[in-house]
Order: C-alpha cells, then structure tokens, then sequence
C-alpha cells in the first residue's frame, strides 16, 4: 500500500516534467484586464483552483513538479520542466492537456466536470486575468477573508428586483418567466421549442404538481375542452387538489432526511414522527407562508402563539439519526448538533456550513467561529435521548392539548416517575442481598434482568428468604403495570425540548469536544452580516416553557426570525430555485443546497432574483396572463393581490403557466450544438419519474392506488423475505398493512433507515441519513428486474390485465387499447395496438399459455415503456 501511494506521487510529481519545452509568448509585465474578466477570475476560476490543485501547487516552499498555481506569475513560470500554459496557442496549453485527461490525469483524485474544464480553458484563451492584492492570493492561509468582496458574491448580496427584459416575440411572453429565458435565447441567435400537444402537456403538469398520472377520463376532458382557458383550469384543480400537498411534500422530506427511524443496530422507530410528515403535507396544501413555516419547524416552541401544529412542526430537529449505545456520548451529542446545522444551513440557505465543524470552510468565506456560532442557537436543545424508549419519551415527546391539559399530564407523569423509581429502588435493595452471593457464572446472567427471578427462586432458603423473593415478585409485577398505566396525553408528538440553561458554546479545536478553544454566542455569518454588526442578544422568553417545564431560551427564535426575514439574501433564492427545479427538472443553480463559491452560477441571475423577490412581495401588476383577446393583459395570474407573501402555489402558477413550461422536448440541432447541457433553456428536458412517482403511477394505472388514506400512522408494504433477511433481525419493526392500506400512495410508506422498499431503492429512492436536494437518475440492471421480475410488479400487472378483461371484453385488440390507454394517458396508435395483439397472439401459440396469462405478460411488458417510465 505504501509502496502504491509512493509511486502514485511520484507521478503525480513528475507530470510536467515530460512536458515539451515550449517558449511563452511575449507580453506586458502588467497586463491590464477588463472588470469583466477580473470577475470571471475570482467568481469561476478560482473556487476552482483552490478546490483542486492548490494543495499540491500551493505550497510556499515545496510543490508537486516544481508548479506555483497561487499566482498569475507562478501559472507562467511553469513547471521544473516548461511552461504549462501557451498564451500564443492555448488550446495547446500541456495544462489542459492534463485535466483533460489526455496525456498526464489532474487531479489524480479524479477528472473535473466538463463545465470546469471549459471554464479553466476559456480562462487560459482569456489570457489569464488575475484579481489584483489579496483576492488573487491562492495561497492565503488562515482564517477565510470576509470583507466587502465576499459580500459582492452574487449569492450574498440583498436581492433587488431587476427590470424584465425586453423581448422581440412579445407573443411568447405569458408570464416573467418567459421574458428572461427568451432574451437569452435571442442572445444567442435561438428560438424556443414548439409548444407541447396536449396530452403530453396534461401528463407533464399533472405530474409536476400531484405527482400522479390523470386519469382517460381527465385526458379525454381536456383534449375536447377547447376554451381559451382549459389550461388554467387544470392548473388551478391540481393546486387545490390535497394529492398537491402530498406530492410537494415529498420533495420537502427529501431536504430535511426525512425517515421514521434511528438507524444503527436497533433502527427503532421514532415514535409519532408521521405526525410531521402530515403537517408538511397539510402546510402545502394550505399555501402556508413559506416564512411561517420556516419559523413553526425551527422554533415553533417559542413563536407568539404557539398551536399544535407549531409544536409537531419541531419534530424537525428529531429526524436525524440517533445511536442509542454510542461508543462516546458526548461525541454522539455532538454529531447530532453537527446534522442539525448541516441540514438547517443547507435546506434554508443553501450553505454548507457543516464543513467548517473541525477547521474553517476550505472554499467559502466561512471561519470556523461562524460555524460554532451557528451552532449555540441549537447548544440548549436536550439530546434525543439516552438511551431507553423512557429517556426518548422524556426529551423528545409532548402531548398536544390545552396548556391545562399539559399540566395535568406533567403532574402526572411526575407522580408515575415517582412511583417507578421508589418501587425500582426496592428492587435494587432486594438484589443487593444475593448478587455478591451467586457462585461463578450466575453473578454474570444475573445481570440480566430477565434472569433475576430464576436465580433468586434457585437459591429461597440458602441466599434469600421466601418473604424476600415473594416481595421482589410483587414489585416486579407492580412495575410491569406502571409501565402499562403510564400516564398518556389524548395525542403526543416528537417535538424539541431545551435544557434548564443552554450549555456554554466553544470552539471545538479540530472538532474534539474535550478541545476547547474561544467561547462563543449565538451569531451569523459574518458574510451574511454587516461588517461591525455586532452578534443578537437573547434573553429568555417569558412565559414560554417546554413539558418539562424549561423556560424557552429564544436562541432559535431568533434564529428563525433570521432566515425567515425578507432580507435574508440567501432564504428567498434558495427556495424559489428550488420550486424552478422541481418543475424543471434542474435549478437556475443547479447545486440547489450550495449557493456558496463552488456551487453552479445560476444560467439566469435576473430570473432568479425576480422570482426570489416575487415570492417575498408579489407584484401582480408585473405579471402578464394570456387572455381571450389576442393581446395580453396585466393581471395577477391567478393569485388575489391580497393573498400573503411567500406564496408558494403563486410561484408554482407563474411557472405552469408560462410558455417556458410548455414547451416541447424537441431539441433544436443548432441549440444543442452551442448548449448541450440545455442551460438556456431552448426546450423542455426529458425526465425519468421519481421512485415515488414509479411506484404510485403502477399503482394507478393498474387501478390499484388506494387513495384514501390522507394521513396517520404510515403504511408497511409487503417485502420478500429475502430482503428482510437481510436484516440484523430479519423483519423486526416491520408491520404487516392490509393490502388495501399497502396499496397507498408512496409519501406514507414507512421510511426505515436499514430496511428500503425494492422498488423505491432500485430507482434512487433519497438517503435518508443526510439532506437531498437532487435525486439521481442511474441505470442499473435492478432496475429492470425490479419491473420485470419482482413480485410487486407482476403482481400488478395481473391485477391490470384482470381490469382489460372486465372493462375492455374479450377482443384482444380492445384489450390491447385499454392497458395502453392507462399506461401511456393517450390513444395508442393502430400499430402500437397491432404490435400488442401480435405479442398476445405469439405467446399463447409458441408459450402453450392461457388467454389470461398471455395478457398479463402484456401487461407487465406496457408497464416496462420508456414512455410509462419517463415524463416529456
């Protein structure tokens, strides 16, 4: 292994010196560049070289083959052996030829991205701009500058409402949104793609809303449905449909790593986590202001009113993971802390701020005390728990009822505790006569509690008395009915709770816990603060107290407060980026949860700043609607003027109804030529569903998706026995649902962090241990064994071609056009109609099978279609 490491840094080392010496060509000694190109530097270039080369070629003294990357006059020296960068021919430039991985591989850790790669390239074409002091020193060391420069990065600046741009085809312009995607397009000398047919229109909207497929009968409604306005009242019933509420969701869960148990060895189940996920989906469906539901998930404890809905909201900090027999609890303590500013910084803001727990941010201007600062807005919540189902109960649990009601059910609760811990007391004192007593290896399987009374019943008359064994008994019994009679509230939910005091907050030297260094407060990031602002002072809230009784310390109010605040760069451009990308399919940023100096610049800034200022103060006279008229008029696009701010559903119309949205997947050759990665948006990207959507569209189209269930405990469908044999415990704290309730739509499915539905695994399911904001969409032969083989789908297709036989009669060609219909949600072509008989035909014939069994393969062969599986 040594020998192997040794050898690859030799390589490593030597890569420029086999590099031809080649002459730089002539040039001032100061060269002056444009703005333009000193912004390009120090926004594209840099993140870039700091990430990946200055580690090896950053080094005051010694650097890998003698190469200086730190300075414009260390990238032209060049290497031990010549230049590596050819101003005169820089497409000929050995610097190149290396991250191309066409002669010697940089980085060795693995090939950059094309964007990256095109970015270094049209940097050395550009001749090298370099920014000027210390925002050109690659090789800076200590803590990141924060200064006024930091702060002009595109995604820390206030977010001002820019103008929209004008456009020469004003008749492709519904909504804003049209108007910045089609000046880019005319920039580049592009049109946009044709509008969609209806059908795939339908498809895709429904899809982009409800995540569910419409119905024959909804697709034949719309397709007769000739009114100016037939799209918009299809819009309109899809957001208030509740299914919105479940598909939108879905997406929300993704970012908080959403799952109802706590992984490790046990993976038990967090008790009456649903509860969250059914406020989510009732948020949404209530168009909640998004700045009210940032607040109830992160300190709905501590608002003005608190509600039920506030509290169960906080069981946001409970969905991480919890080890509950940890090597090293305070280091556990710790890791928990570290999830919640990870997810919260990511999921609100769109930073990664958990990078800088052990050092400062290697990329963003991000020190370490930003990073602990962050953190002492959490420093007082109590830990998950201990250890026991009782310590979870204690700190994470609260009954939800009148404030009368929880007094009542802490007097209580204190009482029980009471009398459990006098009665458990005597228990210690009986075994306390007979524990040293027992010969050999009886003192060890006394130990175990299940063990006691058959030992002690073993010695009555030598190490123990009758009297003393009976009493044990009768506490033993007694215990056991507290634990049955424990006091319960009408309804609980898994929420936060706070300490008496918050613990002090230091900096964690290298992140160890027992390494303190300064002592910190609560504060923000000094990049997203007013250079001088000093940090928020906090004091307790009155009157505002946990189930345990602990006044609430404020921190996380105004923590909350905070990012909730119209003025928060970040808040506003996260989540409308995140709307953009949901619908289609990737964000303007596409590193929707890094705003930060490595993550994607956004492919339209001004779009993105408008729809970030439109979610934050609607302007309904800058919104244009398509009327009956030929003309346009300004209206408000369906939303009232005087519906609240942060209206999610507003965004979601102003982006259904845009011709942006409506747009075919024909792929314009001359687009694609100048813009293969579609960043301009010349024609609407194809999609793969999601696992979810997979799951709950076969369900549905073979007329089995139980919707009925809106909320409530989650569902357990069947999973083979080979799978849960995979298990430590195989099948433990899986339940068993009728097949009805299984049959439920895919958001209620219990998500157990060790054990993953098949179907929703193989087809990139999210990772429940950590936030995601971008599902991947990989192909892989479980994928296809999972449609083709797996119970699930046969199963359904049987339940499919059951549903062709009884509705569509005996004629296999009318059978052919029912299954297609519900696959597909058009009419399926003569041919296509003509191919599935054939196939009917053929496999009764050649196979020997029965009529039943010959659809059925049908069946399960429709729902294999690309078209069934992706979304235009």
């Amino acid at each position: 292994m040594i020998e192997t490491s040794f050898k690859r840094q030799l390589i490593v080392a030597a890569w420029l010196c086999a590099l031809p010496m080649q002459a730089v060509a002539a040039e001032p000694a100061k060269p002056q560049f444009a703005a333009e190109q000193v912004e390009f530097f120090e926004r594209e270039v840099k993140p870039i070289l700091k990430a990946n080369c200055v580690a090896c070629h950053g080094a005051e003294k010694k650097v890998q083959g003698g190469l200086h990357l730190t300075s414009r006059e260390g990238v032209l020296k060049g290497s031990e052996n010549g230049p590596v960068v050819l101003l005169d021919k820089p497409e000929e430039s050995p610097l190149l030829a290396a991250i191309r991985y066409e002669s010697f591989e940089m980085p060795p850790k693995g090939k950059l991205p094309q964007a990256q790669i095109d970015t270094l390239a049209r940097w050395i074409a550009m001749g090298l701009p370099w920014a000027e002091g210390e925002n050109g020193n690659l090789a800076h060391r200590g803590p990141p500058v924060v200064d006024d420069a930091a702060r002009n990065f595109w995604s820390f600046r206030p977010v001002v409402r820019p103008a929209i741009p004008p456009v020469k085809d004003q008749a492709w312009v519904k909504t804003p949104i049209d108007a910045y995607i089609l000046a880019r397009l005319e920039q580049k000398k592009l049109r946009p793609a044709p509008p969609a047919d209806k059908a795939t229109l339908l498809r895709r909207a429904y899809y982009s809303v409800i995540g569910l497929p419409p119905t024959p009968e909804k697709v034949q409604a719309f397709l007769t449905d000739t009114s100016p306005d037939a799209y918009e009242k299809v819009v309109e019933e899809l957001l208030a449909s509740r299914h919105y509420g479940e598909h939108w969701g879905r997406h929300w869960l993704d970012l908080v790593r959403y799952a109802e148990s706590n992984s490790f060895e046990r993976d038990n189940p967090k008790p009456f986590v649903w509860r969250y996920r059914d406020y989510v989906i009732r948020s949404l469906n209530a168009d909640k202001p998004y700045d009210e539901f940032i607040r109830e998930q992160l300190a709905g404890d501590e608002l003005d009113e608190v509600t039920a809905d506030s509290l169960i909201a906080t069981g946001y900090y409970r969905l991480g993971l919890w080890d509950d027999e940890p090597a090293d609890p305070l280091l556990a303590y710790y890791d928990g802390l570290d999830d919640i500013v990870g997810t919260t910084g990511q999921t609100f803001l769109g930073l990664t701020v958990n990078c800088c727990r052990c050092h400062d941010h290697k990329i963003d201007p991000l020190p370490q005390r930003d990073y602990y600062k962050f953190l002492a807005f959490f420093h007082g919540i109590r830990h998950y728990g201990d250890r026991s189902d009782q310590s979870v109960a204690e700190a994470s649990l609260r009954p939800l009822g009148s404030l009368q009601d929880d007094d009542k059910h802490v007097r209580l609760l204190g009482e029980w505790t009471k009398e459990v811990e006098q009665i458990e007391q005597q228990q210690r004192e009986i075994e306390a006569t007979i524990a040293d007593k027992l010969p050999g290896g009886e003192r060890d399987d006394f130990k175990s509690p299940g063990s006691r009374v058959r030992l002690m019943k073993k010695h009555i008359g030598t190490l123990m008395t009758q009297e003393a064994f009976d009493a044990y008994v009768r506490l033993k019994f007694e215990r056991a009915r507290l634990e049955r009679d424990r006091p319960q509230a009408a309804a609980q939910a898994l929420v936060v709770k706070e300490h008496e005091t918050p613990r002090e907050t230091f900096i964690l030297l290298r992140g160890n816990p027992l390494s303190h260094g300064d002592r910190v407060e609560p504060g923000f990031p000094a990049v997203l603060s007013a250079a001088g602002r000093p940090d928020p002072q906090i004091a307790p809230l009155a009157g505002k107290r946990d189930s345990s009784g602990h006044e609430s310390s404020g921190r996380r109010r105004v923590l909350a407060d905070w990012i909730a605040s119209p003025a928060n760069p970040l808040t506003s451009r996260v989540m409308a980026n995140r709307v953009f990308q949901y619908h289609f399919g990737r964000g303007i940023v596409r590193t929707s949860s890094n705003f930060g100096y490595m993550g994607t610049p956004p492919t339209h800034p001004e779009l993105l700043d408008w729809l970030a200022s439109e979610l934050v103060e609607p302007q309904a006279n800058d919104v244009l609607v398509p009327t009956a008229s030929v003309g346009r008029e300004r209206a408000s696009g369906g939303r009232q003027p005087t519906e609240p701010a942060w209206s999610l559903k507003h965004l979601h119309r102003l982006i259904l109804l845009s011709s942006a949205f409506q747009m075919s997947g024909q792929i314009d050759p001359a687009a694609a030529k100048i813009d293969p990665e579609n960043d301009l948006l010349s024609h609407f990207d194809l999609r793969r569903l999601t696992a979810e959507e997979l799951r709950d569209s076969i369900l549905a189209a073979c007329g089995n998706l139980h919707l009925g269930k809106q909320d409530g405990p989650s569902i357990y469908p069947v999973i083979p026995k080979e799978v849960l044999a995979g298990q430590s415990m195989p099948g433990h704290n899986w339940g068993r649902s009728s097949s009805e309730e299984a049959a439920s739509r895919s958001i209620f499915v219990h998500i157990k962090r060790s054990l993953a539905v098949p179907i929703l695994a193989a087809f990139d399911a999210p990772d429940p241990d950590a936030p995601c904001p971008v599902r991947f969409a990989t192909t892989q032969p479980t994928q296809a064994l999972s449609l083709v083989n797996s119970e699930f789908a046969n199963s359904q297709a049987k339940l499919l071609a059951e549903a062709a036989h009884k509705h569509a009669g005996e004629q296999a060609a009318d059978q052919v056009r029912y299954v297609l219909w519900r696959v597909m949600q058009r009419e399926p072509t003569p041919a296509e109609i003509s191919r599935g008989v054939e196939f009917i035909e053929t496999s009764r014939t050649t196979d020997k099978i029965e009529d039943s069994e010959a659809l059925r393969r049908f069946c399960l062969i429709a729902l294999n279609l690309n078209e069934f599986v992706y979304l235009e």
